[in-house]
């Protein structure tokens, strides 16, 4: 374990370095340095105080400075993540055909209504409706691990459109949006990170992604104009041309699916076991375009659909549909591992620039321990036969399961983690109590002078 811990030691400092290039002076590439080591570290939450104090500073003022002031250019800071990323996790023995774009969004709810971007709107993160940002992201999957390569803060009308009920320009100046960031839809920024992958030569050759980006013509037509498969979710209502040229409702189409259609297949393993799922496809008036749909085998009535297209050239099989389709779920570990171990959704800032900024550094610290993962598990894996009877006793080594992102984070911190004197920390509990004082003296203020006015 401790080779896990020293190589993602090593892929650290690799990528930052990489990163270096990225900032105008030396401070705030060495601040970034402490952000990123601080991303790692177990911290009950990960925010410009606690990371301020992790790091060893004597206040939060450089933590607020690299993400609202400092001179760094946010993009290509998310360029060298994902260039770093693509490098470390092609699989040249699965072939290049297995590399995929995975697009999702997820949200982070905040209090008030100054954050940039924030509204009352659905994030998947609280299942309703909340005071929330939504930010778009595409993850990076292939045979060998996964990590997110791009982000995009989505804005809604109200923020972006001057023509929209509700929209202010002097909040939208005051949360630091620039001019040139204009209202666009959750697929039309989808499309702007595929973009960036296309520009850098890193665009796989397969994209999937939930109905939000499957019912956009516009997405479809951008990876269909550029040779790049897919394989995305669809409502039940999405209509498809048969080769009869008859119109129907993907719900309709399954009803002409005979039982004898219906193959069970895998798609992929999980943490217990294989996904089994029984999947059906139909063919469809354009011979590159396909139906796909998964039906659950406990829950009938549990049924996915997918709108598929195959470049020429590339052969068109249920398997290798099934395993895009299946390769989705990657994005959604990522958010929960980078919310959970790397503080994805714990940044307390306002600004549309601090926003994007700590999403490149959770980024970050999310590739260091994600390549390392994929580069150690093979030798990390003691896991005996599965059972092949359900009454067959347990081994008696239950063996070990492959290195997991979480676990490489926990064995860096360790290994690199540095010990503060108690000094510096009964500092921390002075300045917390000192600064909370003042807010609470200027809170009770602003409340008199509410009830005087």
């Amino acid at each position: 374990m401790v080779e896990a811990a020293g190589l993602a030691a090593q892929r650290c400092g690799e990528l930052m370095g990489r990163m270096a290039p990225v900032f105008a002076r030396r401070e705030p590439r060495l601040q970034a340095g402490k952000y990123v080591q601080g991303l790692m570290e177990d911290l009950p939450r990960k925010n410009g105080w606690t990371l301020a104090e992790a790091a060893g500073d004597a206040t939060p003022d450089r933590m607020q400075r690299l993400l609202n002031h400092a001179s760094w250019n946010v993009h290509t800071a998310m360029g060298v993540v994902r260039d770093f990323v693509v490098e470390h996790l092609a699989d040249p023995d699965a072939g290049p055909g297995m590399a995929v774009a995975v697009l999702d969004e997820t949200g982070q709810e905040k209090k008030g209504e100054h954050t940039a971007g924030v509204k009352r709107q659905y994030v998947g993160c609280a299942g309703q409706v909340a005071n929330a940002i939504n930010v778009v992201y595409c993850t990076y999957a292939t045979a060998r691990g996964h990590a997110q390569v791009g982000a995009r803060l989505y804005l809604p009308r109200e923020w972006a459109d001057d023509t929209h009920d509700g929209y202010d320009a002097a909040r939208r100046e005051r949360a630091g949006i620039p001019d040139s960031v204009q209202f666009k839809t959750k697929p039309q920024l989808a499309v702007d990170i595929l973009t960036d992958l296309h520009d850098a030569g890193a665009l796989p050759p397969w994209v999937t992604g939930d109905e939000v980006y499957g019912r956009d013509k516009a997405l479809r037509s951008y990876c269909e104009n550029r040779d790049v498969g897919y394989v995305l979710g669809v409502p039940c209502s999405f209509p498809i041309t048969l080769t009869s040229r008859r119109k129907a409702r993907a719900d309709q189409v399954l009803r002409l699916v005979p039982a004898t259609a219906w193959t069970r297949a895998s798609a992929g393993p999980g943490s217990k076991g294989e996904r089994l799922y029984a999947w059906a496809w139909v063919a469809t008036a354009s011979p590159r375009h396909h139906l796909l749909v998964r039906r659950n085998l406990s829950d009938p009535t549990d049924q996915a659909y997918f709108y598929c297209y195959v470049p020429e050239g590339r052969p068109v099989t249920l398997g290798a549909l099934v395993t895009i389709a299946g390769m989705r779920w990657p994005v959604e570990e990522d958010f929960q591992v980078g919310k959970d171990q790397f503080g994805l959704d714990h940044s307390q800032v306002r600004l549309y620039p601090a926003l994007l900024r700590h999403l490149a550094l959770a980024m970050t610290a999310l590739a260091v321990c994600a390549t390392s993962t994929a580069a150690m598990r093979p030798a990390t894996s003691t896991l005996p036969p599965p059972p092949t009877s359900p009454d067959q006793a347990p081994p008696a080594d239950p063996g070990l399961i492959p290195l997991t992102v979480a676990e490489t984070r926990r064995l860096l911190n360790l290994l690199t983690r540095t010990w503060h004197t108690r000094a510096h920390h009964l500092h921390w509990n002075w300045w917390r109590r000192r600064h909370q004082a003042r807010a609470r003296w200027f809170h009770q203020r602003a409340r008199l002078r509410r009830d005087t006015a």
